[in-house]
């Protein structure tokens, strides 16, 4: 009943996915729960790049489950579960502060690096997120510029006038607001200029399929122009091959992130890759295990000062 009535939906039938009190999500909600303790909960980074001239300018901070038995749990697995079970707020300031004194760490070693979380749903109906957020700020030490926050529409349209008042508090702060998936709700120009935001992100359904499907190629430069129009920097998901990079940069869009450059790895890997960078020339630079150099066709132009900054697993 409760499904349905959240849904809109007149009738739904029952689902054991959806089953918060089945046994094997109490359970898993258990294990989650202690996970936390335990420190089992890990925090992923992947790289963005600047389309311009390939160099690294952020991460986004992607969380996993280091169960004992199911191996590496990935978020759509479990974040869900955390909402319901209230366990979404401690995981997301567990991430937030990972990401943060990672933050510190990588500008304290001379790398210009900023991190971008995501909030849930749930994270936008928090009134003391705002402040929280700046308390973790001073805490570590990390300019509020150097963290994005990503939101999605549904995040918002679950009760527009309470997050864009929230998203407005959390922009006061210096935070940078992000609008992730971009493209795909249904309210997209309606509320993209109430929104206190810095960017767009295209969604990577779109990035996947415009080098085949011109429509996809053509909505990928719409949301590129508006973005611009708006004064927003453009992000494109999904970037996995030099045909993407290549598109998108002749586009205008700003940065790229996706498998061209890395799968999201942890930490040490990419500090261990962006120290290498720092040490060496791009000719002689050995890759970490993690992560293999990939020379772009932009790295070859006049434009680039020569500092390896794409990644891709081979």
């Amino acid at each position: 009943m409760y499904e349905a009535k959240g849904a809109g939906h007149p009738v739904m039938l029952y689902s054991p996915e959806r089953d918060n009190y089945s046994p094997k999500r109490l359970t898993m909600a258990a294990e989650l729960r202690q996970a936390l303790a335990d420190g089992d909960i890990v925090v992923y980074h992947q790289p963005k790049a600047r389309l311009s001239d390939g160099m690294i300018i952020g991460t986004e901070a992607l969380v996993r489950w280091r169960h004992p038995t199911q191996g590496l749990i990935g978020p759509d697995e479990f974040i869900p579960l955390a909402e319901q079970t209230g366990l979404i707020e401690p995981l997301t300031f567990f991430v937030l502060k990972s990401a943060l004194e990672q933050c510190r760490q990588w500008n304290d070693a001379g790398h210009d690096i900023n991190v971008a979380v995501n909030l849930s749903v749930r994270s936008l109906l928090d009134p003391d997120l705002s402040s929280r957020v700046e308390a973790l700020l001073a805490e570590t030490g990390v300019p509020g510029s150097h963290l994005t926050l990503e939101i999605t529409e549904s995040g918002v349209m679950a009760d527009p006038d309470r997050a864009i008042a929230l998203l407005e508090r959390l922009a006061a702060t210096g935070v940078k607001l992000s609008v992730d998936d971009f493209g795909t709700g249904y309210s997209s120009l309606s509320y993209l200029r109430r929104l206190p935001v810095h960017e767009v992100k295209v969604d990577r359904s779109f990035v996947f399929r415009m080098a085949t499907d011109p429509s996809d190629a053509t909505i990928v430069q719409s949301i590129i122009e508006l973005g611009h129009n708006l004064g927003l920097r453009t992000v494109a998901e999904g970037v996995e091959d030099q045909i993407s990079w290549e598109l998108l940069r002749g586009m205008g869009c700003d940065v790229a992130q996706g498998y061209l450059l890395s799968k999201p790895i942890p930490a040490q890997a990419l500090t261990r890759w962006m120290d290498d960078v720092h040490r060496a020339s791009f000719s002689s630079v050995e890759p970490t295990p993690e992560v293999a150099t990939y020379e772009p066709a932009v790295a070859k132009t006049s434009e680039c000062p020569g500092v390896p900054a794409l990644a891709s697993i081979r």
